[in-house]
């Protein structure tokens, strides 16, 4: 929350009043004349999505103590777990007054998450072997959505570490670090320092230079040398090559192939690896990730080669661009060596996946909902989870 203003504060009824839907505003001032009712609230999502609802819950639970009042909520699906179209994660019980103007924003709170922590749990699960960077910051509408997609990825990739993988392990910058257990973010450089250093080896050194005591992953693509940097590199340090604390980040753009490639030594590439993955029916996407241009299957195959070849097999490779589900998949298939993945391609592409809705289900513990959401009403026997 901010400081300053009263009415700065996200809990404080003017802020909410001014950022809630109109029709809920009047609906607080009629029921407050005509007499208040204790309702329950399903708030669900219409697709599959992994429960991520800790944001909305905690904002409710500082309203709730802001208004002096109680709100009763019953967790179907525990953090991290995953939830079918339809099925309710929460049942939300309250005094119908203090809850009905709070429903636009607890929605907002809602639905993103959900989505991205499916998104990022898919990845992660593609992709096991490989530990993921939250790098979504650029990518988010301010800061409110940064904390959300942060936190979506982050119980996102813990799921998937349940499941075996290494899951997320951090985040690109220091505000959204607690949420993967950091106090700090992680990164070194980006393709500005490299163009002011005028060289991928002396930008290199310069980061060396000022941060000694920090493991060094450098970008490569700036000149479209990325082998011949990498070597370069790669020689300029070789006690740090040699003890696992260098990396390369390959971030080539989708307009040119990586240096040494192109269509046949692409497919020539995979052929020595992993034959398998070119032998079967592949859609022009699942191609493209496989041998096209930018950060392929084929050009993480040839670094790791190239790298291997010149004896330092310990230097680890970090991919970026547009690493979504999609691209993880084939990537697996490709068993493509990816020591770390870089994206914020788990925030949602479509947005209207995201919208949460909240139905009332009871009023004054009278069933009672609108036709056709009949299956949102409370079956007691599937109640997972009481929280006063």
């Amino acid at each position: 929350m901010s400081g300053g203003v009263e009415g700065d504060r996200p809990d404080a009824d003017s802020f909410i009043a001014a950022r809630t839907d109109a029709y809920f505003n009047r609906t607080k001032a009629i029921v407050s004349r005509f007499g208040d009712a204790t309702v329950t609230y399903a708030v669900f999502m219409r697709r599959p999505v992994v429960s991520a609802p800790r944001l909305m819950l905690d904002w409710l639970a500082r309203v709730a103590e802001a208004r002096n009042t109680r709100f009763e909520v019953e967790l179907m699906h525990q953090e991290g777990e995953w939830v079918g179209a339809g099925d309710p994660i929460v049942y939300l019980t309250g005094s119908f007054t203090q809850l009905t103007d709070l429903e636009t924003l607890y929605l907002q709170k809602l639905g993103p998450p959900c989505v991205a922590a499916h998104n990022a749990f898919q990845m992660c699960v593609e992709l096991p072997q490989s530990a993921f960077l939250a790098m979504e910051a650029r990518h988010c509408a301010g800061a409110e959505m940064q904390e959300m997609m942060s936190y979506a990825a982050a119980v996102g990739g813990a799921a998937a570490q349940r499941e075996g993988a290494k899951g997320f392990t951090g985040g690109a910058n220091d505000a959204t670090a607690h949420w993967f257990g950091k106090d700090h973010g992680y990164g070194t450089m980006p393709h500005a320092l490299i163009g002011y250093a005028g060289s991928t080896v002396r930008a290199a050194e310069m980061f060396h230079e000022t941060y000694p005591d920090e493991p060094l992953t450098v970008l490569v693509d700036y000149f479209g040398r990325e082998v011949t940097d990498s070597l370069a590199v790669c020689e300029r340090f070789p006690e740090l090559a040699a003890a696992g604390k260098l990396g390369v980040r390959l971030d080539t753009h989708g307009g040119r192939f990586l240096q040494g490639l192109d269509p046949a030594e692409s497919y020539a590439v995979l052929e020595r690896h992993v034959p398998g993955a070119i032998r079967r029916y592949r859609s022009e996407t699942e191609l493209r990730h496989l041998v096209g241009t930018g950060v392929s299957a084929a050009a993480i195959w040839r670094m790791r080669e190239a790298l291997n070849e010149a004896g330092f097999p310990k230097v680890r490779i970090v991919a970026s661009s547009g690493f979504g589900v999609s691209k993880c998949r084939v990537m697996a298939e490709a068993k493509a060596p990816i020591d770390v993945v870089g994206t914020g391609s788990f925030i949602p592409n479509t947005w209207s996946e995201t919208y949460a809705t909240a139905d009332i289900v009871a009023y004054d513990g009278v069933a009672r909902v609108k036709l056709g959401r009949e299956f949102l009403l409370h079956r007691n026997g599937e109640r997972k989870k009481s929280q006063g």
